[in-house]
């Protein structure tokens, strides 16, 4: 081998080795001090309750009382939840209106509650209408499972009103 390819190979795998240390420093001091996702939560949850009031005030009076209830008229309606609440966890209590868009929770950034939780996945969960005015929550594969009243998620379940979700140490509920 030439004296220039040995070289070549030496650098080449400097430029590696540095590239792990410097990922490695990087994985290290997020886990330390971690990530500014909590605050940019809390703006964009201060942002909706403006945004209701302003897209109610000027609904028809018939679009204003809508939720994802089914065709079956105000009985439903009026039995419905229309807000998630965080009650336990490091964002106790956040809450956000529901408007029938799906709400997903984990640790990503782009997620709709995002949970600085150990125990908590990127995509841990999401909570859904479904076609009848129910909310539905499953769970997305996570590795330490969701509960909703103390029984672990197997598949997409109905949510009563009132009953804890429970995602690591954060429980979640709906609420009139």
């Amino acid at each position: 081998m030439s004296e220039l390819t040995l070289t070549v190979m030496r650098l080449g795998f400097l430029a590696v080795l540095w590239l792990f240390v410097i990922v490695a420093v990087q994985v290290i001091r997020s886990d330390l001090f971690g990530t500014r996702v909590t605050q940019r939560g809390s703006r964009r949850q201060d942002a909706r309750p403006q945004q209701n009031t302003r897209q109610q005030a000027a609904a028809p009076p018939q679009q204003r009382g809508q939720q994802p209830a089914a065709s079956g008229g105000g009985r439903q309606r009026r039995g419905a939840p229309t807000k998630l609440v965080v009650s336990e966890g490091t964002l106790t209590g956040t809450t956000v209106a529901l408007q029938g868009q799906t709400i997903t929770l984990g640790r990503a950034h782009d997620s709709t509650i995002v949970l600085d939780d150990d125990y908590a996945s990127s995509r841990h969960a999401r909570i859904y209408p479904d076609r009848d005015g129910q909310w539905i929550v499953e769970d997305l594969g996570s590795t330490n499972g969701t509960y909703l009243d103390r029984t672990r998620l197997t598949t997409a379940t109905p949510i009563p009103l009132g009953a804890p979700i429970r995602i690591g140490k954060t429980v979640i509920e709906l609420r009139k």
